[in-house]
């Protein structure tokens, strides 16, 4: 990205970022060798952006521009339609590099699941193929001040051929970075509505203000509507999610379950690296090396069986989800996907903040030193697991097992 763009991104946050050619990936091992490409280069200044709370515009650009922000778009409009089992494997591969990047395109993908499932032909092809072109979906539902996650004060009304949004969102991830802003809103009927919002639109400011000590360079912060102007045909009719049997929320917590692992894998990665280089044996381990501490060696082994534990529900989930999308979904597929999603995301959780912060007890007191910064993984971790509290996601594990109560249908199950 040139400085001229750059500068141009921080003055003027609410104009649209350059659009940029993308590449169409064709298949499952372009994407999975796209992520690695992305991940080698994402990790080279991850913890330095940390530390200076620098956005990630030419990571994020990368992602777009080898074709990674396609890789859900249906075959049927062009896009390669990859399974699952990819998604997660990419998701999983970029946020060992960075977490916050992993996190940016999170909502991108779950939107496109939400497009697939209420959207109209005629909506799907425009967004699509929007996507395919280098796009990128921001978001804008969750609000601070009201009852709970689910509750909505924005407000979508009839204006002419179109629609008028008003509103203010938080926890808008990706929305800085995006070409499209989805904003869910109530509509006259008080029904939920999303509506596609292009950036540049009078009316529509992004505020970088997000400030959590962990996913410091998500830009998760505020989106402003004023009167916004909406067209018609980009106003999908996100109530109907409720009367179908669908995983759009399972598609979207295996993603979150994928940053997790992440999270988890770079963490004891540097566990080791600071024991093996930096760390000294504690006096009466009598052993050369810390990397020689009988206890040090249980305890790095222990995290790694769980961490490959936890990989390992995350594939088996991945390939559940394959597996109901294969077919006509009814309720009951549709929450054996999410069960199985749920499942993974408690071990992933449960791993990447042990691991984080299991590796200041291995490495020692030296490892808390700010020329390090190891205590992203940590603040990370904290953060990205907040997202949903995994207390219920035990509870929904257990209904289902004991009582054959099938989870409730939203996006964070």
């Amino acid at each position: 990205m040139s400085s001229q763009a750059t500068t141009r991104f921080h003055s003027d946050l609410d104009s649209s970022p350059v659009l940029l050619p993308a590449k169409v990936l064709r298949n499952d091992a372009e994407a999975l060798q796209a992520a690695r490409a992305l991940a080698e280069v994402a990790r080279e200044q991850a913890a330095r952006r940390d530390q200076q709370r620098k956005l990630p515009w030419t990571e994020i650009e990368q992602f777009t521009r080898s074709g990674l922000g396609s890789i859900s778009v249906p075959k049927a409009f062009g896009g390669p339609e990859v399974s699952f089992e990819t998604v997660a494997e990419v998701f999983r591969l970029i946020s060992a590099a960075d977490p916050a990047l992993g996190q940016i395109p999170q909502n991108h993908f779950g939107i496109l699941q939400l497009l697939r499932l209420t959207g109209t032909q005629a909506q799907q092809a425009v967004i699509y193929r929007s996507v395919l072109d280098g796009w990128r979906i921001g978001n804008a539902g969750p609000e601070r001040g009201t009852k709970d996650t689910l509750t909505l004060k924005a407000r979508l009304t009839r204006a002419g051929d179109g629609y008028r949004i008003s509103g203010e969102k938080f926890y808008s991830t990706g929305a800085l970075f995006a070409h499209w802003v989805a904003v869910k809103a109530l509509d006259d009927e008080g029904r939920q509505r999303l509506a596609f919002v292009r950036r540049g639109s009078p009316g529509l400011r992004i505020v970088d203000d997000w400030s959590g000590f962990g996913q410091r360079t998500t830009a998760s912060g505020t989106v402003l509507l004023d009167q916004v102007p909406v067209d018609a045909e980009l106003v999908i009719d996100n109530w109907r999610q409720r009367d179908i049997a669908n995983t759009q929320g399972a598609a979207s917590q295996l993603i979150q379950a994928a940053i997790d692992a992440g999270i988890a894998e770079a963490a004891i990665e540097d566990a080791i690296t600071f024991v093996r280089e930096k760390s000294r044996p504690w006096v009466d381990a009598n052993v050369e090396r810390a990397s020689d501490d009988p206890y040090v060696i249980a305890d790095v082994g222990r995290l790694q069986l769980e961490l490959h534990a936890a990989e390992a529900l995350l594939r088996k989930a991945a390939r559940v989800l394959d597996e109901v999308n294969a077919a006509p979904i009814d309720a009951a597929s549709a929450a054996r996907a999410s069960i199985a999603v749920a499942e993974a995301k408690v071990l992933t959780t449960e791993i990447a903040l042990q691991a984080s912060e299991k590796l200041f007890e291995l490495a020692g007191s030296r490892a808390t030193l700010a020329e390090f910064n190891l205590d992203r993984h940590w603040r990370n971790a904290r953060v990205h697991t907040l997202h949903d509290p995994v207390r219920w996601k035990y509870h929904a594990v257990g209904a289902y097992h004991l009582n054959g109560t099938l989870p409730a249908r939203h996006s964070w199950i």
